[in-house]
C-alpha cells in the first residue's frame, strides 16, 4: 500500500529531473556557441574562435575543390572573412592560418570589407617555413577627416630574422590595434623587442596615394647581443603632404580626389637612440639613455625598394575589398637596417640637430629618450611652449642640447667641465634636474586616450642648469645654475674667465657603431668616477667629512657610477667652496673653481 502511494511521487520527481536535464543541456548548448574568452576579464590574445560551424560559409574561387574564402561572425554579429593566400584551407576549418592568409573584419557591419571603420590583418610567409615574416594591419577610421592624419593605422610589422612569430597586438575584445599595451613596466606586446622593423601611417588606406611608401619609414630596432631586447633604435620619417580639406590648393587638382595623403619620398626626420649601459632586462625593458635627432631636407629613398614574393594577395579575392590596392603590392619602399644609419650621415642634408640624455635614468619608452625642444627655458607642461612642450617628453629629469644650424653634424664630445657626453656645435642646452626621478612621462600625455595618463604630474619648482657656447666654437663654455628653482640664475661660470680650454676630442657619430657609443659612455663614467675619488682625497686633506655622502660611494651599476660620481664631485666641490668662502680663502676658492671645471683636482693639492 505504501509502495503504491510512493510511485506517483517518484514519477513526478523523475519528470522534473528530466526537464532540468533538458534545460541544462540546452543551456550548455547555448554556452557552447560562445568562445570561452569572449567576455572574461582576461587578456584574450587571439581572435575569438568560431564555435557554431553552421554560421560558416566557404567559397571556392578557383574551382579546385577546396575553399579559398571562409566567412563567418565573431563577437556575436561582426562579419569576418578569411582569405586563403597559400591554398591550404580545408572544408571544416573554423579559421584561416596565421602564416600566409588574410583576415578581414567588417567592424561597422555594413557589408563592406576593408573599408571605412574596418580592420584587416594580413600575414606573409616569404620562405615557406610556416612563420610569417610580415604582418600588415590596415585599421581604417571613417576617412572623413581630410587635410591630415585621421587616427587610422596603415602598418607593417617585419620580423628581421628572429622567427619569434610576435607581430602586432590586437585587443580582440573590441578588435582594436593596441601598439602600446604592455606587461609590467615596459614589456610591450607589440614586437618592438629584438631585431624588428615596422612601417606606419596614421591615415585610412583609401586616402593614401602611394601605399608602398609610409610616414614612419621605417622604425628599426637593433639587438646586437641577441638577448631578445633592443639596445638601439632608428626612426625615419617621410612627412606627408595633405590635400587641403576644402581642396583649395590647385596642385592637387589633377590627383584622384579620393586620395589626399601624398608622401614626399624624402626622409626629413632621422632619430637614433641608445641603451648606453646595456642594462635593459625583464622589468627594465627599453631603458634607452640618449637620443640624437636630425631635421631638414634629408634625403631621397626611392631607390630603397624591397621586393616580396608573397606580399601580393590572392588576385581573385580583390573583389571583396573596398580598396584592394594594398593587397596588390609586391614591394615596399624603405631603408632597411643594413643601410639606414649610413644613409642618415652620408646622404642626409640636415639643418638642425637635437640631443637628449636621460640623466635620471627613468626612460622606458619603446621610441627613444624623448626630445626636449629649444623653447622657453622655464615654461613647463605638455604643449605649453617650454622645453617639455613635446607631449612625450619628461617634464624634468633630462638634459637637452640644441644645434640649430647643424654645425656639429651630430658629433659628440666629453666636456672637461663635467666629463659628460655633449652635442658638438650646440648653441645652448639645459638640464632640468630630477634627482629622485619623481617626474616622468610614462605613457601619458600623447597617449591619455589609452588610459595611460601623465600620472607623475608636473613639479612647481625644479633646479635648472643651462649651458651656452659664447664663442661659437662648438663647445660649451658658460654654465648657469638655478638650484633653488626660482627661475633666476644665481650663479654663472665662464670657463674662459677661469682660463680653462673648453675644447675636447670630437667623436664622429657617422663612423660610430652601437659598441662605440657604449664605449664612450664607459669612458665618461670611469672619468667621472675617478674625479670623484680625487675630490674625496682633497676633502680629506681639508678635513671635510664626506661620510654624509656614503650612499653615493656605493654604486651598483654603470649608470649609478655615472650619476653618483657626478653628484659626489658636485657636492664635495660645493662644500669645499663654501669652506673657502666662510674662512675667507679667496685663493683656495679660485683653485677649487679651476679644479672642478677642468676635472683636475691636483690643482688644489
Amino acid at each position: 500500500m505504501k509502495m503504491k502511494t510512493m510511485l506517483p511521487c517518484i514519477k513526478v520527481k523523475m519528470r522534473k529531473l528530466m526537464i532540468f536535464a533538458a534545460i541544462l543541456s540546452f543551456s550548455c548548448g547555448l554556452w557552447a556557441q560562445e568562445y570561452w574568452n569572449n567576455k572574461t576579464q582576461l587578456t584574450p590574445f587571439r581572435l575569438p574562435l568560431v564555435i557554431d560551424k553552421s554560421k560558416i560559409e566557404y567559397i571556392d574561387l578557383d574551382k579546385d575543390g577546396d575553399p579559398d574564402v571562409l566567412k563567418s561572425f565573431i563577437l556575436g554579429d561582426v562579419p569576418i572573412m578569411w582569405i586563403d593566400d597559400d591554398d591550404d584551407m580545408q572544408y571544416g576549418d573554423t579559421e584561416g592560418d596565421t602564416d600566409n592568409d588574410c583576415l578581414l573584419i567588417d567592424k561597422d557591419k555594413d557589408g563592406v570589407f576593408a573599408g571605412p571603420n574596418d580592420i584587416s590583418i594580413d600575414w606573409v610567409d616569404e620562405d615557406g617555413d610556416g612563420i610569417a615574416e610580415i604582418q600588415t594591419v590596415v585599421w581604417n577610421k571613417d576617412g572623413k577627416r581630410r587635410g591630415g592624419m585621421d587616427g587610422s593605422d596603415y602598418m607593417y610589422m617585419i620580423d628581421d630574422g628572429e622567427k619569434d612569430n610576435i607581430k602586432h597586438n590586437i585587443q580582440w575584445t573590441d578588435v582594436v590595434l593596441k601598439c602600446w599595451q604592455h606587461n609590467g613596466h615596459a614589456n610591450f606586446y607589440q614586437d618592438y623587442h629584438g631585431n624588428n622593423t615596422f612601417l606606419k601611417m596614421h591615415a585610412a588606406s583609401f586616402r593614401i596615394k602611394d601605399l608602398e611608401y609610409n610616414w614612419e619609414v621605417p622604425f628599426i630596432f637593433f639587438d646586437d647581443d641577441n638577448d631578445g631586447l633592443s639596445e638601439m633604435a632608428i626612426r625615419l620619417l617621410d612627412t606627408p603632404k595633405y590635400r587641403p580639406s576644402d581642396n583649395s590648393d590647385p596642385k592637387y587638382h589633377n590627383e584622384n580626389p579620393e586620395h589626399d595623403v601624398f608622401f614626399t619620398k624624402k626622409i626629413d626626420y632621422a632619430a637614433h637612440t641608445y641603451d648606453l649601459d646595456n642594462d635593459n632586462g625583464p622589468g627594465n625593458e627599453f631603458d634607452f639613455d640618449m637620443s640624437i635627432l636630425f631635421k631638414g631636407e634629408g634625403f631621397s629613398y626611392v631607390d630603397q625598394v624591397h621586393k616580396y614574393k608573397n606580399l601580393r594577395g590572392l588576385p581573385e579575392a580583390d573583389k571583396f575589398f573596398f580598396d584592394p590596392r594594398w593587397r596588390q603590392l609586391d614591394h615596399l619602399v624603405y631603408p632597411d637596417r643594413h643601410v639606414a644609419y649610413n644613409l642618415i650621415y652620408e646622404k642626409g642634408k640636415w639643418s638642425s640637430c637635437w640631443f637628449v640624455f636621460d640623466e635620471d635614468d627613468d626612460c622606458n619608452r619603446w621610441e627613444r629618450v624623448e626630445f626636449y625642444e629649444p623653447k622657453e627655458l622655464f615654461k613647463i607642461g605638455m604643449r605649453k611652449g617650454g622645453l617639455d612642450n613635446n607631449p612625450q617628453a619628461d617634464p624634468v629629469g633630462d638634459r637637452g642640447e640644441f644645434d640649430e644650424d647643424n654645425s656639429g653634424k651630430g658629433n659628440l664630445y666629453l666636456s672637461p667641465f663635467d666629463g659628460r657626453i655633449h652635442l658638438h656645435g650646440a648653441e645652448w642646452g639645459a638640464w632640468r634636474i630630477d634627482q629622485q626621478a619623481n617626474y616622468f612621462q610614462g605613457y601619458g600625455g600623447l597617449y591619455d586616450f589609452t588610459g595611460y595618463e601623465r600620472n607623475t604630474g608636473v613639479p612647481s619648482a625644479w633646479a635648472t642648469v643651462k649651458y651656452s657656447d659664447s664663442d661659437n666654437n662648438g663647445f660649451f663654455d658658460v654654465i648657469e645654475y638655478d638650484l633653488d628653482g626660482d627661475q633666476i640664475f644665481e650663479e654663472k661660470v665662464s670657463l674662459k674667465a677661469l682660463g680653462i680650454d673648453d675644447r675636447a676630442t670630437v667623436h664622429e657619430t657617422g663612423k660610430m657603431k652601437l659598441t662605440d657609443y657604449q664605449q664612450l659612455f664607459r669612458e665618461a663614467t670611469e672619468n667621472i668616477w675617478n674625479r670623484s675619488q680625487k675630490a674625496i682625497e682633497v676633502a680629506n686633506k681639508y678635513k671635510l667629512n664626506t661620510a654624509w655622502y656614503s650612499f653615493w660611494k656605493q654604486p651598483r651599476s654603470t649608470h649609478e657610477k655615472y650619476a653618483y660620481g657626478y653628484w659626489l664631485n658636485f657636492y664635495i666641490y660645493k662644500d669645499l667652496r663654501d669652506l673657502a668662502v666662510r674662512d675667507n680663502l679667496p685663493e683656495l676658492k679660485t683653485k677649487l673653481d679651476k679644479a672642478y671645471y677642468s676635472g683636475d683636482w691636483s690643482i688644489v693639492n
